[in-house]
């Protein structure tokens, strides 16, 4: 009898869970429920998926609105007219300008339209068409020609909220759709407050009076069915490749053998019985197309020149390997095949594919042109506590002092007034709500059918299709996604290629996937070793840095492992010291517990990887594949719920207690097990970042300048600019700020010389950077000032950039008198575009005082428009810098308080495991080496950090595997010199300058043109 009810994904509306709305009609007695959201269809594959559980008749629609305002409702009789609603619905959410019409202008198949029912109103309804009857219409009814057409009525009781407190919560859910106070909320907003579920005979004795409508609801749910197979036996990705399955594999076939001389020089028989392996257990499981269509996608991006990375546990299979979808060797790194695709495995593999951030959109238009059935996956936006707190506050209208003061939690819900705990009682409630639909991170679904066959789509700005369901309800329904991903470390190696190639001509063009000349080359060893590779990936975050250090790894599979030792799940166990100490010092390995030893012996039986988790899990553990495949999942966080995990949490223990091992023994592995919830890499994954570090580390390693110029222009990676700027300059680098006959956008280099580009200068519009490189590419390089105002149409504020900047230094003149000059000759306002004229009419020139201005300025002038000063920052401290502690002598002072200056880079917050705040910092000395420094919580709450800046750093050294730290005992941050730019010393020479300035705009403003000095 329900045929119009709202969940809670009627977006700021609807106030019941899905699950719930089930739980709801089952104990009211209703056997047949439809759900129909808001212009949504996120809700319905797990609806009918639920339902099975509550015995309930699932029929899906939709509630077609303008706002609040109800147009109708469509129901789906079957799967074609779901299809036909979503496909209908989506041409409103593609287009946001098309209203919602009263009525389909199209008849809509295998579908019921039901218009709610307006006294006076008439109707011309067709055959699948029927008015909606509301129990408040019921008395109106009597007195309408519409009493003697009952066949055309049905009943229409809504559905929207579970009790008033779910009222009360849609009310706020609508005032804060519209940003208004819930005072001024209008009723048109609003829900009927008795838009709740009554129990089915209620409802039934409601309409006693008309059971013609009864019947008509009862026939119309009956002829409506919906079915969807939730088994996952069958996955509903694309099929076919070539449209024929046998001409798929031998397609599949012939490109990996194709591939095998490309990979292998003399490929022996190990690799043959690998491929064939694997290829029998792909055709097997129907997983040819999935493989064929990832490498279409890359051959595509080959053809582009655009550099990917093929990651994640694809990276274990060699027939990836061949087709180069990945470019790690599953055979050097021994890496099995079943962890990435075995016969327990019911849905497809996952290959991770990265572009660069430059590439990616163009590559994601080329699958939406070539695969006919394809979607990018939404995620759900949830409201999150301290965000409805903000939200709510407003909607009461609560001054931003006590939303502050509520959304940082201090605060007895006691002695709050009565707004405030209403604030807080309803943020709670709402918290987990979805809010808004977004786009995932990488997400695509490429089907065998219409992706409307399963929900709606919306057009996001992106201007790609996407569902309306999320990525777990997709594969709910056997839909797996194609992971096309973006990162800035291959936009740097591209472009530092491309860089390479301009600056050093001479240079033959570099094979940058040459990774097993990379692998012997003693340059890039020696960086390993050393820890130094700033701007290479992941290898240069300070945690990894130490890590190299402590480590001294010089060779791929011991950046493989570093990579994945690195994470918190290694660090968590306590595995990660011992994993250092048994790979520094043998003899250690012998400590390790025998049967660890014996499953893991590449690792010295510490848990690093996944499958060594999984490996534990089978042959400690007893659990077989299936199992520990679920077991996998569960770390991986791909539940939906952990109620499957915590029960093979349970079989493992039984398993191990009738194998008769130590409990003790038992609970230490699961709880090294259990660390790796959420963090823990695949072994594969590893290999393909360290594949990408390699590449990094060769351009580093020959062409560090290039190499930098290039981080620089991807806005580097773990750190700031500023860093990447310096770190070219410990390579000899000379950095030169924007100059306007020299610099482009970006950042470039001609020999040594790094010139910065027009985008780092803060507040300079892009347009004007692409007007000026235009103009001096069509009509050469500017001459002066007068020349670049001619061809350039500009606003004083725009210009004073570039002069304060000094990017007219070629001119010879102080940039204090071009700022001056430009001031009197330039209006506030540009015009739009400089007209030619056939004479070049003669400057006015003004006869502007001898200014100057000093390198302390430009280093200020240089800090406001870049963001960093280009001279050594300490060069700026008030007080005359004398310590001569380095960073080099430090492992002399071993165990011993010393103290040092550095420059602030970075830092890491964190919390002990009782709670308490602590930090981690890198700093730069006056060298330019990097110290690192701990500040456990006494210190980090006595002596916080207080921003960018020098600080004077007391503590004792500590010498942990050859890697040098300091336990911070106090820290200060150092005073810099007033700004010399606005010092009010009288005798400063600036101050004068722009005293002079500010009288010579007063006397100009006043006099006549005969009473100034002006030459033509």
């Amino acid at each position: 009898m329900y045929l119009n009810c709202h969940s809670y994904y009627s977006l700021r509306y609807g106030s019941i869970a899905p699950k719930q709305l089930l739980a709801i009609a089952s104990a009211n007695g209703v056997n047949t429920l439809a759900l129909t959201d808001i212009n949504n269809t996120s809700a319905c594959l797990d609806f009918v998926r639920l339902s099975q559980d509550f015995k309930i008749k699932p029929i899906l629609g939709v509630d077609f609105r303008n706002g609040a305002q109800q147009q109708f409702i469509l129901i789906a009789k079957n799967n074609f007219g779901f299809l036909n609603i979503n496909s209908y619905l989506s041409q409103f959410l593609h287009d946001q300008d098309l209203k919602i019409p009263e009525r389909p202008e199209q008849p809509i198949e295998d579908c019921y339209v039901i218009y709610p029912y307006q006294s006076g109103k008439e109707y011309d309804l067709k055959s699948n068409e029927f008015l909606g009857i509301k129990p408040k219409d019921l008395n109106a009814l009597k007195f309408s020609r519409w009493n003697k057409l009952q066949h055309k009525l049905v009943i229409l009781k809504t559905v929207s909220f579970q009790n008033k407190k779910g009222f009360n919560t849609h009310r706020l859910l609508r005032a804060i759709d519209n940003n208004t106070l819930l005072s001024k909320l209008s009723k048109a907003e609003e829900g009927d407050p008795k838009n709740c579920m009554m129990p089915y005979q209620e409802l039934c004795d409601t309409y006693q009076e008309f059971p013609k409508l009864i019947a008509n609801t009862r026939e119309l749910m009956a002829d409506c069915s919906i079915d969807f197979d939730f088994s996952q036996k069958i996955p509903n990705n694309q099929k076919c490749y070539t449209n024929n399955e046998a001409l798929d594999f031998r397609l599949l076939r012939k490109l990996t053998y194709k591939g095998l001389h490309y990979r292998y020089k003399k490929p022996g028989t190990r690799i043959f019985e690998r491929i064939e392996k694997e290829l029998k257990v792909i055709e097997q499981k129907n997983f040819v197309s999935y493989f064929l269509i990832n490498w279409k996608i890359l051959k595509y991006a080959r053809s582009k020149n655009y550099f990917y990375v093929g990651r994640g546990s694809g990276a274990n299979s060699i027939v990836a390997y061949l087709l180069r979808i990945t470019d790690v060797d599953p055979v050097e790194l021994d890496l099995y095949f079943e962890r990435f695709i075995n016969l327990f495995r019911q849905n497809p593999p996952d290959f991770d594919l990265d572009f660069s951030w430059k590439d990616r959109d163009d590559i994601t238009e080329f699958i939406f042109k070539t695969f006919k059935h394809t979607a990018l996956i939404a995620v759900y936006n949830t409201f999150k506590f301290r965000a409805s707190v903000r939200e709510l506050g407003k909607v009461f209208g609560l001054p931003k002092a006590e939303m502050d003061l509520l959304t940082r939690g201090k605060y007895n819900i006691d002695q709050l007034d009565k707004l405030s705990q209403l604030v807080i009682k309803y943020s709670t409630y709402i918290e987990g709500f979805p809010n808004y639909l977004g786009i995932h991170a990488g997400g695509i679904l490429i089907s065998e059918k219409p992706i409307h066959q399963y929900g709606a789509t919306f057009m996001p700005p992106k201007g790609f299709a996407t569902t309306q369901f999320d990525m777990v309800v997709a594969e709910d329904i056997g839909l797996y996604k194609f992971d096309i991903l973006s990162q800035r470390g291959l936009g740097k190696i591209k472009e530092a290629t491309e860089i390479v190639a301009y600056n050093h001509p001479e240079k033959p063009p570099i094979d940058i996937h040459d990774i097993k000349r990379f692998k012997k080359d003693e340059r890039i060893k020696h960086l390993l070793r050393n820890a130094k590779a700033i701007g290479c990936f992941y290898v240069e975050s300070p945690a990894m840095r130490m890590l190299l250090k402590k480590l001294q790894v010089d060779n791929y599979l011991g950046l493989v492992a570093a990579s994945s030792v690195i994470r918190p799940g290694v660090a968590k166990s306590g595995m990660m010291r011992e994993y250092i100490l048994r790979y520094r010092f043998p003899e250690k390995r012998k400590e390790a517990p025998e049967v660890l030893l014996k499953i893991m012996p590449e690792t010295y039986g510490v848990m690093v990887y996944q499958e060594d988790v999984i490996k534990v899990a089978h042959h400690f553990g007893g659990l077989d594949l299936g199992e520990a495949d679920m077991l996998r999942r569960g770390m991986s966080g791909k539940f939906r719920s952990r109620e499957e995990f915590m029960k093979v949490k349970q079989q493992f223990f039984d398993n191990c207690k009738a194998d008769g091992k130590p409990d003790a023994m038992v609970a230490d592995i699961w709880r090294q097990i259990e660390s790796f919830a959420g963090y823990a890499f695949a072994k594969g994954h590893s290999a393909s970042y360290a594949v990408e570090s390699y590449q990094s580390l060769f351009l580093k390693a020959y062409f560090p300048l290039e190499y930098m110029t290039a981080t620089i222009n991807n806005f580097g990676g773990f750190y700031s600019t500023e860093l990447y700027v310096h770190e070219a300059r410990m390579h000899e680098g000379i950095i030169e700020a924007p100059c306007i006959n020299t610099s482009f956008t970006q950042a470039i280099i001609k020999g040594k010389t790094i010139y910065l580009g027009f985008m780092f200068l803060q507040a300079f519009e892009s347009k004007l950077m692409k007007q000026i490189v235009a103009e001096r590419h069509k009509n050469g390089l500017f001459e002066n000032l007068d020349d670049f105002i001619d061809r350039v149409p500009i606003s004083i504020e725009q210009l004073s950039i570039l002069i304060k900047i000094n990017a007219f230094r070629f001119t010879g003149i102080n940039k204090r008198e071009l700022l001056w000059e430009a001031r009197l000759k330039i209006s506030k306002t540009p015009m739009e575009e400089h007209i030619m004229t056939l004479f070049k009419t003669e400057k006015i020139t003004y006869k502007t005082p001898k200014l100057s201005s000093t390198d302390l300025e430009n280093a200020f002038d240089e800090m406001e428009l870049l963001g960093f000063p280009l001279c050594n920052p300490f060069d700026l401290l008030e007080t005359e810098f004398s310590n001569e502690r380095r960073a080099s002598q430090l492992l002399e002072f071993q165990q011993k308080t010393i103290t040092i200056e550095g420059y602030l880079v970075a830092t890491k917050h964190t919390k002990t495991s009782n709670g308490k705040v602590m930090h981690f910092g890198t700093f730069l000395d006056y060298d330019g080496d990097f110290v690192d420094t701990v500040h456990f919580p006494p210190v980090a709450t006595q002596f916080p950090f207080r921003g960018k800046g020098i600080y004077s750093i007391t503590g004792k050294v500590m010498v942990e595997f050859d890697c040098v730290t300091i336990e911070v005992q106090s820290m200060v941050r150092a005073a810099i010199i007033e700004d010399p730019r606005y010092s009010v010393n009288s005798e400063n020479p600036t101050f004068q300058n722009k005293k002079s300035f500010e009288d010579n705009k007063r006397r100009i403003k006043t006099a006549s043109l005969s009473e100034l000095s002006i030459e033509t």
